[in-house]
């Protein structure tokens, strides 16, 4: 039995190995772009565009040769000129957007796009981005029914990978959103809302399951809950609360930058591991003296309940800023982003119910096996939760 431990810590750092190799898949750059369609007469569509500057303009001149694209807005950046900048490429990030953005009638054919007004720099969440809008000219007879397909940004570019473009849209009396990346490219106007949803569903499940950070927090929680009790009333306390901060960044209420609350998340993850370990530190030192492990009092699950709900208020601005909201009172969009929470949730249930009963169960039939490899998984995740305290504090590159 005195290998337990042993076994336990080699396990632990095998899956801090892996952590680290999947380190910089794990933290690859994302964009999320932004396309909002209204009706432009009685035949065209109007779609405004909100990209991230800097990806923009770097794609857009490898894809449309334009070098001084990239370095009036890359190489040499002259901060107060990037409006400039806009309006002296228009032409190649026009070509670069339309190329890649289409706009066709239901069943018909594509509409033919035009610029539509200049280009506006602006700040969004401390992210520089460029708004800009494209007429579409798509014909008579279209019946407020269209197809539109987003290949902004694609993963062969290079750029970036996982690209999510918002579309929301209101036309003839149809109005809805969807989310766009290279596995749904597409969507058309005259779906049924439970496509739509379905596709926000999905959207959410994935960012839970590619955000290791999350992960990892939610790992620290079911390691740390002594009864299945615990980790339902954990669970529904970080649920409650970050669909509350979730909410009211989404109604624009709420808004605090990344550079907050990325950090307060890492932070979140190691004191939740922390709390673990000071509480198997202290049934420890009772077996030292020979007494029994001290039960847990409702002083200090009532007061683990309030830790965990402030930290669930923190990582619901977290998935708030991870799709960069800032539509207030949009609400065909906040339904989309409630079914998105709901992804979220559902992938968050799976991995209790997947990780707590062989934890239970190994806790009753080796509990020195399972309360070393307790310690030693949590100590990895606390290691890890400060790491990227510290590298998201500073601003470091390859924190995920």
């Amino acid at each position: 039995m005195r290998s337990a431990p042993r076994v336990a810590v080699v396990l632990a750092l095998v899956a801090a190995a892996l952590l680290l190799s999947a380190g910089p898949a794990a933290a690859h750059v994302t964009t999320v772009a932004y396309a909002d369609l209204t009706p432009a007469g009685t035949t065209d569509v109007r779609v405004e565009f909100d990209l991230q500057y800097e990806l923009l303009s770097a794609s857009a001149a490898r894809a449309q040769h334009d070098p001084a694209l990239f370095d009036d807005a890359i190489e040499h950046p002259r901060q107060g000129a990037e409006g400039q900048v806009l309006a002296d490429h228009a032409a190649a990030i026009l070509a670069y957007t339309t190329a890649r953005f289409r706009v066709a009638v239901e069943g018909g054919a594509g509409c033919v796009p035009r610029p539509d007004g200049p280009a506006a720099f602006h700040t969004r969440d401390a992210t520089d981005y460029a708004r800009f809008a494209v007429r579409y000219a798509c014909g008579a007879g279209h019946d407020g029914a269209f197809v539109v397909r987003s290949a902004l940004f694609p993963d062969s570019e290079g750029m970036v990978k996982d690209t999510k473009t918002i579309v929301t849209y209101a036309l003839d009396g149809r109005s809805g959103s969807a989310a766009l990346d290279a596995a749904h490219p597409q969507f058309s106007t005259a779906q049924p809302w439970t496509a739509r949803f379905a596709e926000f569903f999905l959207l959410g499940a994935e960012h839970l399951l590619t955000g290791i950070d999350h992960i990892l927090f939610l790992v620290a929680l079911v390691i740390s809950s002594r009864r299945l009790r615990d980790v339902v009333f954990a669970a529904t306390c970080f649920t409650v609360a970050h669909s509350i901060t979730f909410l009211l960044s989404a109604l624009g209420l709420v808004h605090i930058g990344a550079n907050v609350v990325e950090p307060a998340i890492a932070l979140s993850i190691a004191a939740v591991a922390g709390w673990h370990l000071w509480e198997e530190r202290l049934r420890r030192a009772a077996r030292h003296r020979g007494e029994p492990a001290p039960p847990p009092s409702r002083r200090a699950a009532l007061l683990r309940l309030g830790i965990v709900f402030g930290f669930g208020l923190i990582h619901g601005l977290g998935f708030a800023t991870a799709l960069k909201i800032e539509e207030p009172w949009s609400w065909t969009l906040l339904w989309s982003l409630l079914v998105f929470n709901l992804g979220i949730e559902a992938v968050q249930l799976s991995i209790i119910l997947v990780v707590f009963p062989p934890l239970l169960l190994l806790r009753r039939r080796m509990p020195r096996t399972a309360t070393a490899l307790g310690v030693a998984v949590t100590a990895v995740v606390l290691l890890f939760g400060l790491i990227w305290f510290v590298m998201r504090a500073l601003g470091l590159p390859g924190a995920p």
